[in-house]
C-alpha cells in the first residue's frame, strides 16, 4: 500500500526506529528522536543495498518519489546509484580543487615572493572585483574564451576599459601556471587578442571606478616610503590639484583657521588666485605632517634641502614603486578621477566642479568668476568628496 502525506505527518517517534513503506523500495525511516528519512531499497549484482533520499519535510512525499524513480532509470541502464552519487560527489571535489579560483589564488601566493606586498593585494582585489564572483566556482579547463570575454565586457561597459586588459593579462599568466600543473590544457586567454576595446591616449591615466579607487586609497595608505611623500600622496586625491601646485604647497598658504589653502595667482595655470577648501581629512594629513616640514617653506620639501621643493617626478616615482603602472594612474590623475566622480556617481553641479579645478568658467554675460564663487558650496562638495573616500577605503 503507497504511503500518504497524511500518514507520513500522523507518524510519531518510537523507542525503536520503524519504517513506513511506499512503493518500488522506497521508505521513510522514523527514528527515535523523531527524524523522518527517505531510504531506497534496492538490489545491484545479487546484492541489497540503500541510498539516502534526503528527509522530510524538505523532501516531500512527491519529490522522494520522484528521486527512487531517476535511481530505477540508472539500475535499468545497470549502472549502480550509491557507486554514481560517490563519482559524481568525488568530480565536484576534483571540480572544486582545480576551480579558477583556487588555481589563481595559488598562483598569486607564488608570485607574492617576488612581488611587493601592495602589488599582491592590488591582482588580487582586482580578481575578487572582477572575476571570482563569475568564473571563481568554474573548473579552469571547463572555461572557455567566450566565457571569460563576456566576464571582461562587464569592466568596458563601466568604463574600465585599461583595467579589463589588465585582468586579460593577469587571466594568461594564471591559465598558463595551470597549463604547468596539469589543470588545464590550454590558455583561452590568448584567443581574445584584439578582442576588447583599445585603450584610448591622450589623456592622463586615472582610476575612475568606485571599486577601484578603494584599491588605490588602500595601496596608498600602505607606502613604505617617506612620511612626507605618502602625506602627499593621501592630500592629491582630497584637493585634487594639479601636480605643480601641490608639490610647491607653501605653509603661509594654509589657514588652519578658516580650513582654507589659497593658492597665489603665480602658480596657477590660469594666473588667477584659486582656494581650495580643506575637508577635516585633509587637515589632518596637514597637521600630521606639519611637525616634519614645518620648519622649510614648504609643505613638501626636497630630501636633498629644505629651500627646494619636491621634484616633479617624487609623486610619479611613489606610483610606480607601489605597482601602479603609467597606464592606470599619474599623478594629473587624481583630477579625472575626482572630475568623473563627483559628477556621475556624487552628481555635484558641474560648475561647482570645474570652479574647484580652476578651470574657466564664465557666467551668463561672458565673464570669469571670481575665486570666492560658490565657496559655501563648494566647501561643502570637499567634505562630502573626502567621506566618500573614507567609505570606499574602508
Amino acid at each position: 500500500m503507497s504511503l500518504t502525506d497524511t500518514a507520513i505527518r500522523r507518524a510519531v517517534a518510537k523507542k525503536k526506529p520503524y519504517k513506513l513503506y511506499d512503493t518500488g523500495g522506497l521508505f521513510l525511516l522514523v527514528t527515535p528522536s523523531g527524524g523522518k528519512w527517505w531510504r531506497f531499497k534496492y538490489r545491484f549484482a545479487g546484492k541489497e543495498k540503500l541510498l539516502s533520499l534526503g528527509t522530510y519535510p524538505d523532501i516531500s512525499l512527491k519529490k522522494a518519489r520522484d528521486r527512487r524513480d531517476q535511481e530505477r532509470r540508472k539500475l535499468a541502464d545497470r549502472v549502480d546509484p550509491a557507486v554514481n552519487r560517490k563519482a559524481v560527489k568525488a568530480a565536484w571535489v576534483d571540480s572544486q580543487a582545480n576551480s579558477f579560483e583556487v588555481v589563481a589564488r595559488e598562483w598569486i601566493a607564488k608570485q607574492s615572493s617576488i612581488w611587493a606586498p601592495t602589488n599582491t593585494k592590488k591582482v588580487t582585489r582586482y580578481l575578487e572585483l572582477n572575476l571570482f564572483p563569475w568564473l571563481g566556482t568554474r573548473p579552469i579547463a571547463d572555461i572557455l574564451a567566450p566565457e571569460l570575454l563576456a566576464v571582461l565586457r562587464r569592466m568596458e561597459t563601466r568604463g574600465a576599459v585599461y583595467t579589463a586588459h589588465t585582468v586579460l593579462q593577469t587571466c594568461g599568466q594564471i591559465f598558463r601556471y595551470a597549463i604547468a600543473t596539469g589543470r588545464a590544457m590550454r590558455d583561452p586567454a590568448s584567443d581574445l587578442r584584439g578582442a576588447l576595446k583599445p585603450v584610448k591616449g591622450g589623456h592622463y591615466a586615472a582610476v575612475t571606478e568606485p571599486k577601484a579607487i578603494g584599491v588605490l586609497l588602500r595601496t596608498l595608505d600602505d607606502y613604505q616610503g617617506s612620511v612626507i611623500v605618502r602625506c602627499a600622496l593621501r592630500l592629491a586625491s582630497l584637493v585634487f590639484v594639479r601636480p605643480g601646485e601641490l608639490r610647491k604647497a607653501e605653509w603661509k598658504e594654509i589657514d588652519f583657521d578658516s580650513a582654507t589653502w589659497n593658492i597665489p595667482a603665480v602658480r596657477m595655470k590660469m594666473k588667477e588666485p584659486h582656494i581650495v577648501p580643506l575637508s577635516r581629512q585633509a587637515l589632518d594629513i596637514l597637521k600630521e605632517l606639519q611637525p616634519l616640514s614645518g620648519r622649510s617653506n614648504y609643505l613638501f620639501p626636497s630630501p636633498r634641502g629644505n629651500k627646494k621643493p619636491m621634484s616633479d617626478n617624487t609623486i610619479l616615482g611613489a606610483l610606480r614603486r607601489m605597482g601602479i603602472p603609467k597606464e592606470e594612474m599619474t599623478g594629473h590623475g587624481f583630477r579625472a578621477m575626482a572630475r568623473t566622480v563627483l559628477d556621475e556617481v556624487l552628481h555635484v553641479r558641474p560648475d561647482y566642479i570645474e570652479h574647484q579645478l580652476a578651470h574657466a568658467v564664465r557666467d551668463p554675460n561672458g565673464r570669469a568668476y571670481n575665486r570666492t564663487a560658490h565657496l559655501p558650496e563648494r566647501r561643502k562638495m570637499m567634505q562630502d568628496w573626502a567621506d566618500y573616500l573614507d567609505r570606499l577605503r574602508g
